[in-house]
Protein backbone atom coordinates (compact mmCIF):
# COMPACT_ATOMS: atom_id res chain seq x y z
CA UNK A 1 0.00 0.00 0.00
CA UNK A 2 1.40 3.01 -0.90
CA UNK A 3 1.50 6.31 1.31
CA UNK A 4 -1.19 8.02 -1.45
CA UNK A 5 -3.94 5.42 -0.70
CA UNK A 6 -6.83 6.61 1.29
CA UNK A 7 -7.83 4.20 3.64
CA UNK A 8 -11.56 4.54 4.48
CA UNK A 9 -12.37 2.36 7.90
CA UNK A 10 -14.97 2.64 10.78
CA UNK A 11 -18.70 3.58 10.79
CA UNK A 12 -20.06 6.10 9.17
CA UNK A 13 -21.33 8.79 11.59
CA UNK A 14 -23.93 12.60 11.03
CA UNK A 15 -26.66 10.10 11.38
CA UNK A 16 -28.58 8.22 14.32
CA UNK A 17 -28.50 5.11 12.51
CA UNK A 18 -25.12 4.32 11.49
CA UNK A 19 -25.28 0.52 11.55
CA UNK A 20 -27.66 1.08 8.62
CA UNK A 21 -25.97 3.43 6.51
CA UNK A 22 -23.09 1.72 6.92
CA UNK A 23 -24.22 -1.18 6.24
CA UNK A 24 -25.50 0.01 3.05
CA UNK A 25 -22.15 1.71 1.87
CA UNK A 26 -20.39 -1.77 2.11
CA UNK A 27 -22.83 -3.66 0.68
CA UNK A 28 -22.72 -1.16 -2.36
CA UNK A 29 -18.87 -1.19 -2.62
CA UNK A 30 -19.28 -4.88 -3.33
CA UNK A 31 -19.37 -6.77 -0.04
CA UNK A 32 -21.80 -9.93 -0.25
CA UNK A 33 -24.38 -9.90 2.48
CA UNK A 34 -24.55 -13.46 4.38
CA UNK A 35 -27.47 -14.44 6.55
CA UNK A 36 -25.68 -16.05 9.69
CA UNK A 37 -28.06 -17.15 12.89
CA UNK A 38 -25.25 -19.30 15.42
CA UNK A 39 -26.37 -21.60 17.46
CA UNK A 40 -25.45 -19.23 21.03
CA UNK A 41 -26.89 -16.10 20.56
CA UNK A 42 -24.59 -13.09 20.35
CA UNK A 43 -24.55 -9.11 20.25
CA UNK A 44 -27.56 -8.90 22.72
CA UNK A 45 -28.25 -5.44 24.23
CA UNK A 46 -30.72 -4.80 26.91
CA UNK A 47 -33.85 -3.59 25.94
CA UNK A 48 -35.95 -0.15 27.31
CA UNK A 49 -38.29 -1.29 30.42
CA UNK A 50 -40.71 1.48 29.75
CA UNK A 51 -43.01 2.98 27.38
CA UNK A 52 -41.17 5.92 27.50
CA UNK A 53 -37.90 4.65 26.72
CA UNK A 54 -39.11 2.95 23.99
CA UNK A 55 -41.06 5.44 21.72
CA UNK A 56 -37.76 7.39 22.62
CA UNK A 57 -35.75 4.85 20.49
CA UNK A 58 -38.29 4.13 17.74
CA UNK A 59 -38.34 8.12 17.67
CA UNK A 60 -34.46 8.12 16.97
CA UNK A 61 -34.55 4.60 14.61
CA UNK A 62 -37.19 6.45 12.71
CA UNK A 63 -35.65 9.57 12.44
CA UNK A 64 -32.24 8.22 11.64
CA UNK A 65 -34.19 5.93 8.94
CA UNK A 66 -35.41 9.12 7.46
CA UNK A 67 -33.09 10.84 7.15
CA UNK A 68 -31.29 8.25 4.91
CA UNK A 69 -33.88 8.63 2.48
CA UNK A 70 -33.35 12.50 2.07
CA UNK A 71 -29.51 12.01 1.96
CA UNK A 72 -27.27 10.92 -0.61
CA UNK A 73 -27.30 7.61 0.97
CA UNK A 74 -30.78 7.10 -0.79
CA UNK A 75 -30.76 3.10 -1.67
CA UNK A 76 -32.70 4.00 -4.99
CA UNK A 77 -30.09 6.25 -6.07
CA UNK A 78 -26.97 5.71 -4.07
CA UNK A 79 -27.14 1.92 -4.77
CA UNK A 80 -28.01 2.29 -8.02
CA UNK A 81 -25.82 -0.13 -10.25
CA UNK A 82 -24.70 -1.20 -7.38
CA UNK A 83 -27.11 -3.43 -6.00
CA UNK A 84 -29.99 -5.08 -7.32
CA UNK A 85 -33.72 -3.17 -6.95
CA UNK A 86 -35.16 -5.88 -4.64
CA UNK A 87 -32.60 -4.76 -2.00
CA UNK A 88 -33.22 -1.26 -2.62
CA UNK A 89 -36.64 -1.43 -2.13
CA UNK A 90 -36.31 -3.59 0.81
CA UNK A 91 -34.47 -0.32 2.48
CA UNK A 92 -37.10 1.73 1.16
CA UNK A 93 -39.69 -0.39 3.50
CA UNK A 94 -37.94 0.84 6.60
CA UNK A 95 -36.86 4.00 5.81
CA UNK A 96 -40.15 5.81 5.44
CA UNK A 97 -41.49 4.98 8.65
CA UNK A 98 -41.70 8.56 9.96
CA UNK A 99 -44.37 9.68 6.87
CA UNK A 100 -46.23 6.92 8.08
CA UNK A 101 -47.78 8.59 11.00
CA UNK A 102 -50.01 10.53 8.31
CA UNK A 103 -52.08 7.34 7.17
CA UNK A 104 -52.43 6.28 11.23
CA UNK A 105 -53.49 9.56 12.50
CA UNK A 106 -55.83 10.08 9.58
CA UNK A 107 -57.62 6.38 10.28
CA UNK A 108 -57.51 7.20 14.27
CA UNK A 109 -59.23 10.41 13.88
CA UNK A 110 -60.94 10.78 10.84
CA UNK A 111 -63.02 8.22 10.45
CA UNK A 112 -64.19 8.10 14.44
CA UNK A 113 -65.24 11.66 14.12
CA UNK A 114 -67.42 10.71 10.92
CA UNK A 115 -69.04 7.75 12.68
CA UNK A 116 -70.13 10.24 15.79
CA UNK A 117 -71.83 12.27 13.80
CA UNK A 118 -73.41 9.72 11.53
CA UNK A 119 -71.28 10.43 8.19
CA UNK A 120 -70.35 7.72 6.33
CA UNK A 121 -66.70 7.99 5.06
CA UNK A 122 -66.40 3.95 3.35
CA UNK A 123 -68.49 2.66 0.12
CA UNK A 124 -71.58 0.49 1.62
CA UNK A 125 -70.82 -2.55 2.19
CA UNK A 126 -73.77 -3.56 -0.50
CA UNK A 127 -71.40 -2.00 -3.34
CA UNK A 128 -69.01 -3.29 -5.01
CA UNK A 129 -66.42 0.16 -4.14
CA UNK A 130 -66.79 -1.51 -0.82
CA UNK A 131 -64.24 -5.04 -2.15
CA UNK A 132 -61.19 -2.85 -2.17
CA UNK A 133 -61.09 -1.78 1.46
CA UNK A 134 -62.32 -5.13 2.48
CA UNK A 135 -59.58 -6.94 0.80
CA UNK A 136 -57.00 -4.75 1.96
CA UNK A 137 -57.62 -5.18 5.48
CA UNK A 138 -58.86 -8.84 5.08
CA UNK A 139 -55.71 -8.99 3.35
CA UNK A 140 -53.40 -7.71 5.62
CA UNK A 141 -54.34 -8.95 8.90
CA UNK A 142 -53.90 -12.07 6.66
CA UNK A 143 -50.83 -11.73 6.25
CA UNK A 144 -49.45 -10.51 9.43
CA UNK A 145 -51.24 -13.64 10.70
CA UNK A 146 -49.46 -16.23 8.54
CA UNK A 147 -46.40 -14.45 8.72
CA UNK A 148 -46.55 -14.52 13.27
CA UNK A 149 -47.71 -18.47 12.30
CA UNK A 150 -44.49 -19.03 10.47
CA UNK A 151 -42.45 -17.19 12.76
CA UNK A 152 -43.41 -19.60 16.03
CA UNK A 153 -45.15 -16.59 17.40
CA UNK A 154 -48.55 -16.49 19.00
CA UNK A 155 -51.78 -14.14 18.49
CA UNK A 156 -50.80 -12.50 21.58
CA UNK A 157 -47.20 -11.36 20.61
CA UNK A 158 -48.93 -9.96 16.91
CA UNK A 159 -51.65 -8.54 18.95
CA UNK A 160 -48.78 -6.36 20.96
CA UNK A 161 -47.08 -5.31 17.66
CA UNK A 162 -50.51 -4.08 16.52
CA UNK A 163 -51.22 -2.05 19.60
CA UNK A 164 -47.40 -0.90 19.57
CA UNK A 165 -47.48 -0.04 16.02
CA UNK A 166 -49.74 2.45 16.50
CA UNK A 167 -48.71 3.83 19.40
CA UNK A 168 -45.32 4.55 17.58
CA UNK A 169 -47.32 5.62 14.33
CA UNK A 170 -48.79 8.45 16.24
CA UNK A 171 -46.34 9.59 18.73
CA UNK A 172 -42.30 8.42 17.73
CA UNK A 173 -43.09 8.69 14.12
CA UNK A 174 -44.75 12.35 14.06
CA UNK A 175 -41.74 13.55 16.13
CA UNK A 176 -39.01 12.21 14.06
CA UNK A 177 -40.68 13.70 11.07
CA UNK A 178 -40.21 16.76 12.16
CA UNK A 179 -37.03 17.10 13.60
CA UNK A 180 -36.06 15.72 9.69
CA UNK A 181 -38.16 18.71 8.72
CA UNK A 182 -36.04 21.15 10.71
CA UNK A 183 -32.82 19.73 9.76
CA UNK A 184 -33.88 20.19 6.10
CA UNK A 185 -33.97 23.12 6.94
CA UNK A 186 -31.64 23.74 9.17
CA UNK A 187 -33.34 24.97 11.87
CA UNK A 188 -31.36 22.06 14.29
CA UNK A 189 -29.07 19.29 13.91
CA UNK A 190 -28.96 15.88 14.85
CA UNK A 191 -29.56 15.06 17.84
CA UNK A 192 -28.52 11.45 19.54
CA UNK A 193 -30.61 10.54 22.60
CA UNK A 194 -29.34 8.11 24.99
CA UNK A 195 -32.64 5.60 26.45
CA UNK A 196 -31.84 4.77 30.11
CA UNK A 197 -32.14 1.13 30.25
CA UNK A 198 -31.59 1.18 34.15
CA UNK A 199 -35.14 0.55 35.97
CA UNK A 200 -35.90 0.73 39.91
CA UNK A 201 -37.67 -2.71 41.29
CA UNK A 202 -41.14 -1.59 40.87
CA UNK A 203 -40.48 -0.96 36.99
CA UNK A 204 -38.77 -4.12 36.47
CA UNK A 205 -41.54 -6.21 38.49
CA UNK A 206 -44.21 -4.97 36.02
CA UNK A 207 -42.02 -5.11 33.23
CA UNK A 208 -41.41 -8.76 33.96
CA UNK A 209 -45.44 -9.04 34.16
CA UNK A 210 -45.57 -7.61 31.01
CA UNK A 211 -47.16 -3.98 32.37
CA UNK A 212 -47.11 -1.35 30.40
CA UNK A 213 -45.09 1.03 31.97
CA UNK A 214 -46.03 4.60 31.62
CA UNK A 215 -45.49 6.84 34.96
CA UNK A 216 -44.61 10.17 33.42
CA UNK A 217 -46.38 13.59 31.75
CA UNK A 218 -44.63 12.90 28.44
CA UNK A 219 -46.44 14.66 25.35
CA UNK A 220 -46.43 11.21 23.65
CA UNK A 221 -48.56 10.03 26.53
CA UNK A 222 -50.76 13.16 26.23
CA UNK A 223 -51.21 12.54 22.42
CA UNK A 224 -52.07 8.36 22.81
CA UNK A 225 -54.05 9.03 25.55
CA UNK A 226 -56.14 11.59 23.55
CA UNK A 227 -56.85 9.28 20.62
CA UNK A 228 -57.69 6.48 22.72
CA UNK A 229 -60.56 8.51 24.37
CA UNK A 230 -61.54 9.91 20.99
CA UNK A 231 -62.04 6.44 19.57
CA UNK A 232 -63.78 5.41 22.75
CA UNK A 233 -66.22 8.41 22.83
CA UNK A 234 -66.57 8.13 18.99
CA UNK A 235 -67.58 4.34 19.37
CA UNK A 236 -69.88 4.15 21.94
CA UNK A 237 -71.92 7.75 20.86
CA UNK A 238 -71.80 6.31 17.20
CA UNK A 239 -73.35 3.01 17.84
CA UNK A 240 -75.63 4.92 19.90
CA UNK A 241 -76.59 6.51 16.51
CA UNK A 242 -76.59 3.25 14.57
CA UNK A 243 -78.74 1.64 16.51
CA UNK A 244 -81.42 4.06 17.96
CA UNK A 245 -81.10 7.54 15.30
CA UNK A 246 -80.61 6.70 12.11
CA UNK A 247 -82.17 4.68 9.24
CA UNK A 248 -80.85 1.47 8.13
CA UNK A 249 -79.53 2.64 4.38
CA UNK A 250 -77.33 5.00 6.39
CA UNK A 251 -76.45 2.85 8.89
CA UNK A 252 -75.07 -0.10 6.88
CA UNK A 253 -72.85 2.64 5.43
CA UNK A 254 -71.07 2.93 9.13
CA UNK A 255 -70.20 -0.44 9.63
CA UNK A 256 -66.53 0.18 8.18
CA UNK A 257 -66.39 3.07 10.86
CA UNK A 258 -67.41 0.56 13.51
CA UNK A 259 -64.95 -2.28 13.16
CA UNK A 260 -62.36 -0.01 12.05
CA UNK A 261 -62.91 2.28 15.52
CA UNK A 262 -64.12 -1.60 17.44
CA UNK A 263 -60.67 -2.61 16.99
CA UNK A 264 -58.73 0.87 17.36
CA UNK A 265 -60.33 0.44 20.96
CA UNK A 266 -59.67 -2.89 21.75
CA UNK A 267 -55.95 -1.83 20.52
CA UNK A 268 -55.95 0.70 23.83
CA UNK A 269 -57.67 -1.00 26.78
CA UNK A 270 -54.19 -1.52 27.90
CA UNK A 271 -54.10 2.51 28.23
CA UNK A 272 -57.80 3.18 29.34
CA UNK A 273 -56.85 0.74 31.84
CA UNK A 274 -53.85 3.28 32.84
CA UNK A 275 -55.96 6.22 32.95
CA UNK A 276 -58.90 4.74 35.03
CA UNK A 277 -58.05 1.67 36.87
CA UNK A 278 -54.47 1.07 38.00
CA UNK A 279 -53.02 2.82 40.85
CA UNK A 280 -49.30 1.62 40.51
CA UNK A 281 -46.69 4.34 39.57
CA UNK A 282 -46.90 2.92 36.40
CA UNK A 283 -50.58 4.24 35.22
CA UNK A 284 -51.19 7.83 33.31
CA UNK A 285 -50.90 10.84 35.71
CA UNK A 286 -53.91 12.38 36.12
CA UNK A 287 -52.79 15.65 34.72
CA UNK A 288 -52.24 13.94 31.26
CA UNK A 289 -55.77 11.66 32.28
CA UNK A 290 -57.03 15.61 32.62
CA UNK A 291 -55.52 17.35 29.36
CA UNK A 292 -56.66 14.06 27.13
CA UNK A 293 -60.08 13.80 28.33
CA UNK A 294 -60.51 17.89 27.43
CA UNK A 295 -59.33 17.76 24.37
CA UNK A 296 -61.03 14.17 23.08
CA UNK A 297 -64.31 15.95 24.12
CA UNK A 298 -63.59 19.24 22.09
CA UNK A 299 -62.63 17.43 19.49
CA UNK A 300 -65.63 14.99 19.51
CA UNK A 301 -68.15 18.35 19.97
CA UNK A 302 -66.21 20.89 17.72
CA UNK A 303 -69.15 20.66 14.67
CA UNK A 304 -71.76 21.15 17.36
CA UNK A 305 -69.98 24.46 18.54
CA UNK A 306 -69.04 25.71 15.14
CA UNK A 307 -72.72 25.12 13.17
CA UNK A 308 -74.92 25.57 15.97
Amino acid sequence: MTASTNLQMGLIYGCAVEDIITGLAIICRGWKPVYFSPHKSAFLGVAPTTLDQSLIQDKRWSEGLFQILLSKYCPLLYGYGKIKLGARLGYRVYLVWAPTFLPMLYYMIVPPLFLLHGIALFPEVSIPWFLPFAYVFVAKNAYSILETVSCGETFKTLWNFERMWMMRSATSYLFAFIDNLTMLFGLSETTFVITAKVADEDVLKRYQHEIIEFGSSSLMFTIISTLALLNLFSSVGGIKKVIFDIEFRVAAGLIPHVILCGVTVMLHVTVYEALFVRNDKGRIPSSVMFKSIIVASLACLMPYLLYN
